[in-house]
């Protein structure tokens, strides 16, 4: 009499777990995409006032932030605006002397989501910080009341339509001083 050893697994066993297994790994993954949205939302604010202590530390230095005006002053050249990678205010912080090395980019920094940098002109005396978030309910707008951004001129043009305004189209946040 011969007996069947049967060990190991049968090729639908194996499938009918690995596909239950994608399954349960694509519910966990959607879960935590809001979780990943709000994440980079409070970076994009650290960010902000990051780059607001460094445009502080430039002012106390050389007397204005930077802009159009003094080109040449504390090390910087003429500087229009701030969006991505390698720009003018970037230039302006990290040649001032100040010791700062780099300046934060938004953590996808693709699209909209780059930050913005506005002067008040000629003065270059005020600025304005932007940024788009992802998160139109994103708890920093509950107590937010958007900045005038129609005195900010010089720099970099605004996201959205809604200049500084949060809507569920354009959630965008400003600094200014």
């Amino acid at each position: 009499m011969m007996i069947k050893n049967k060990k190991g697994f049968t090729l639908i066993e194996i499938l009918i777990v690995v596909a239950i297994i994608a399954i349960l790994a694509s519910v966990v993954l959607v879960g935590l995409g809001p979780t990943q949205q709000s994440g980079r939302d409070a970076r994009r604010l650290s960010d902000l006032h990051e780059v607001q202590n460094g445009l502080e530390l430039f002012y106390n230095k050389c007397g204005y932030y930077p802009g159009e005006i003094n080109a040449g002053a504390c090390g910087t050249t003429a500087t229009t605006g701030y969006s991505t990678g390698a720009t003018p205010m970037n230039t302006a912080l990290t040649s001032a002397g100040l010791q700062i090395s780099t300046v934060p980019l938004d953590p996808t920094n693709s699209g909209v989501h780059i930050y913005y940098y506005r002067t008040n002109g000629a003065s270059a005396s005020q600025y304005l910080l932007a940024t788009v978030l992802e998160n139109a309910n994103n708890s920093v707008f509950t107590s937010y009341t958007a900045p005038d951004a129609s005195g900010y001129g010089n720099g970099d043009a605004l996201p959205g339509t809604t200049g500084c305004t949060n809507s569920a189209t354009d959630p965008i946040y400003c600094i200014t001083l």
